[in-house]
């Protein structure tokens, strides 16, 4: 198979959807590989490495658009490379189509196969393509929490782990899965108070023998989200619902009830932001104010530290890569939980939580994805 690997153009978007090693090991199964020139440079790839690992170099995009048969993407294709794309070529990235009607109608025009690393699953019921990212995200989200609590960025001057004398600063974390989990990690290392709220009482009995007692587990309610998020220095958005729009958990009105100062960040934004006042930001702008209240919602959050995340992201999407490109649609047919990563085929949607938030919307027909890869 012909594999195409552009160069991302997201703002502030340096990660690459293949490293030098993940192009040998294509190179090694007999595929071709075309990247973008200078598509990994910033993150230390350069030319020759890919060369060296059996990559042909192309100059631009247009041609890796028009050629490949499968393309490999880090972040979702913009309007003008969705319109690049065709029928019966593989589109293999993140998606986070359910907040995104935009790419969504045009990539069912495109009549692309768009298989979405946010939806494949594993025989545990995880997310093994997100699970990377996530990691990365929640552990990012401490240092941009505290880095904004900061005076001089417009926090309140609060230092998350306090000194001896001092109170730590107080963490709010909305989610206990992979992004919270790893959240929490960071803060209780850096000395904070944290607090995780979940809706899974198995979850939470888990993250209470991860932690030992060092945070606390409290169910998510209502309320619960109201009395913890008033006394917050610092509160983390970390649900997911696969494939669906996230949830509205912080409003406004949580907001005009917390420390002037505070900040939250706001790591579902990718699927639409789970705070009411929530709206996409970009490493080159990534905050802004509401109530008093700082609010840091990077869409690409991962592409801050982007070496680590291209390598990390790569490791888990290899084996699903290789598959594609060894069997074309039939390796979905073949693995239950790649099929669950085809999002988008021939023009309809084919992941049911995409449907209900913007079939009606967009006048699209939803297709099981095993009766889709058999036409």
């Amino acid at each position: 198979m012909l594999i195409g690997v552009p160069k991302e153009i997201k703002n502030h978007e340096y990660r690459i959807g293949l490293t030098p090693a993940a192009v040998r090991e294509y190179v090694a199964h007999g595929h071709q590989v075309m990247v973008e020139q200078n598509g990994g440079l910033a993150i230390g790839f350069t030319n020759e490495d890919y060369e060296q690992a059996g990559a042909t170099i192309v100059a631009d995009a247009k041609e890796i658009f028009t050629k490949a048969e499968m393309i490999i993407k880090v972040k979702e294709p913009q309007p003008h490379e969705c319109e690049q794309l065709r029928e019966g070529q593989i589109l293999y990235t993140y998606l986070h189509l359910a907040p995104d009607p935009v790419q969504t109608e045009l990539l069912a025009k495109a009549g692309v196969t768009a298989i979405a690393y946010e939806t494949v699953t594993d025989r545990n019921g995880g997310l093994p393509l997100l699970a990377p990212m996530s990691e990365v995200a929640g552990r990012m989200s401490i240092q941009a929490g505290a880095h904004n609590l900061e005076k001089a960025n417009g926090g309140s001057g609060t230092l998350l782990g306090g000194v001896p004398g001092v109170a730590p600063a107080k963490v709010l974390v909305i989610g206990g899965g992979v992004v919270g989990t790893q959240a929490a990690k960071m803060a209780v290392g850096m000395g904070a108070d944290v607090t995780i709220l979940d809706r899974s009482l198995p979850r939470l009995r888990q993250l209470d023998d991860i932690f030992g007692g060092r945070v606390k587990t409290i169910y998510s309610t209502v309320d619960a989200i109201d009395v913890f998020s008033r006394e917050a220095d610092l509160v983390i958005g970390a649900v997911l619902i696969p494939g669906a729009a996230a949830p509205k958990l912080l409003t406004r009105e949580h907001l005009q009830n917390m420390k002037p100062g505070s900040v939250v960040v706001d790591v579902a934004i990718d699927q639409g932001g789970c705070f009411e006042t929530s709206k996409a930001t970009t490493h080159q702008d990534p905050t802004y104010v509401v109530e008093d209240v700082i609010h840091y919602c990077v869409a690409n959050m991962p592409g801050g530290v982007a070496r680590t995340s291209t390598i990390a992201l790569n490791n888990a999407t290899l084996p699903f890569g290789l598959a594609l490109a060894n069997k074309g649609l039939k390796a979905m047919a073949d693995d239950p939980h790649l099929l669950n990563g085809l999002n988008m085929h021939k023009g309809k949607i084919t992941y049911k939580a995409v449907h209900d938030d913007l079939g009606a919307q967009l006048g699209l027909d939803y297709q099981d994805p095993a009766e889709a890869i058999k036409a």
